[in-house]
């Protein structure tokens, strides 16, 4: 039985992203840099990025999930993507945060991903 607490009606899983910040689509294309040593996808495009969060002082706060909780490298990936995210031109500081819900599905692939695994 499940005895965790329901999330609001209507509240998004996923927080929104800050894709009005200028330094949102640099920080998209840094974490488009890391792959899932598994896979021969980025962890943008198969949908592992959940929220890219900036704020007015240029700190970007990123949640992520893995593909499976018992992923090898889980202890890695948020340093991969916060050393391609810090060298980048205004970004003052990164926290990059490993969430587990909602859980990730293959339906969060980009097409682009779903093709290049034979999925389409």
């Amino acid at each position: 039985m499940n005895n965790s607490p329901e999330p609001l009606e209507g509240a998004p899983l996923i927080a929104p992203s800050t894709t009005d910040h200028p330094l949102y689509d640099q920080v998209v294309e840094a974490c488009r840099s890391v792959y899932d040593p598994e896979i021969p996808v980025n962890i943008y495009d198969l949908g592992l990025i959940y929220t890219i969060d900036i704020d007015d002082e240029n700190s970007v706060k990123v949640s992520m999930s893995l593909t499976a909780p018992g992923c090898p490298v889980a202890g890695e990936m948020p340093g991969w993507v916060a050393e391609a995210i810090e060298p980048l031109a205004g970004v003052k500081q990164v926290e990059v945060q490993l969430v587990w819900e909602p859980p990730w599905g293959m339906d969060m692939m980009s097409d682009e991903a779903r093709l290049e695994l034979g999925f389409m």
